[in-house]
């Protein structure tokens, strides 16, 4: 009669007891945490090795503006101000910035400059190479070797750049609303604005004139987001689509590219 009265309880609650489902519960639960966290995981990865690309990055340009300006003394070295401005744009931390113009001046540190490099991947795809190094034979032979090894091609000068614009560039790690930016855009005096979904799940991409850039970064900090990166790009006039495969391809052409001390960021058409 209890065994009875128990189950009609569990009945009249809606509640069908299942061992066999308790177990599949236990088992596949812990494996979607796990794939949550890998995810985070692999996320927070990606955005600290950007952090530490751009850091690096405006190192550089520091030392080279020191060097080519004429000193570490920013009232008379207008390089070397807009390159901090540039810097602190981007969140790149002020010890950083102090320890470059220091570094400047060690008689050990070479002089850094930059170059593009122009090449072809796989399935029509083509590369723009953007490098900033203080040691252009280092560059090219490695630039050569790694796009060479993984069936790329490296271009004459001129055939791929002329299919690309220099566009202001402004990526933050969140969805904008495209009405709230343009109200912001225009605020700040932009008059050219073109808002696409991130290389990341959840962020955004802005592009802008050249000479916007700075503007449209602070347009969007207005937003309320802080950790905004503003740079210049070469944007392709004519995307194409690859094949899976040959999408695969390519992109492990950029990454093992971008994995390089000399390369600064890489840009392909591809619309994959």
């Amino acid at each position: 009669m209890r065994m009875y009265l128990l189950f009609l309880l569990f009945i009249g609650h809606g509640v069908c007891f299942n061992p066999i489902s308790q177990k599949r519960q236990s088992r596949i639960f812990p494996l979607f945490m796990g794939r949550a966290a890998a995810v985070r995981a692999a996320t927070k990865s990606k955005t600290d090795a950007k952090k530490a690309k751009t850091n690096a990055y405006y190192g550089k340009k520091i030392i080279m503006a020191v060097k080519q300006g004429g000193g570490p003394d920013t009232e008379s070295n207008t390089a070397l101000r807009d390159v901090i401005k540039a810097a602190k744009s981007n969140s790149v931390p002020v010890d950083n910035i102090n320890r470059a113009i220091k570094r400047a001046s060690e008689a050990s540190v070479g002089d850094f400059s930059e170059s593009t490099y122009e090449a072809y991947g796989l399935g029509g795809a083509s590369l723009i190479i953007n490098v900033l190094s203080d040691n252009s034979n280092r560059a090219t032979a490695d630039v050569k070797s790694t796009v060479n090894k993984r069936n790329g091609k490296i271009a004459e000068q001129g055939s791929v750049l002329f299919m690309y614009d220099r566009r202001g560039k402004v990526e933050v790690n969140a969805e904008l609303d495209e009405e709230a930016l343009m109200d912001a855009a225009i605020e700040y005096g932009c008059e050219d604005m073109e808002l696409v979904e991130g290389d990341e799940e959840g962020s955004s991409i802005v592009y802008a004139d050249p000479k916007e850039a700075g503007m449209m970064g602070d347009a969007v900090r207005s937003l309320g987001y802080e950790d905004v990166k503003v740079s210049l790009a070469w944007v392709s006039k004519a995307p194409v689509e690859v094949s899976e495969e040959d999408f695969e391809k390519n992109m492990d052409i950029i990454d093992a590219l971008e994995e390089l001390d000399d390369v600064d960021s890489v840009e392909h058409n591809m619309s994959n």
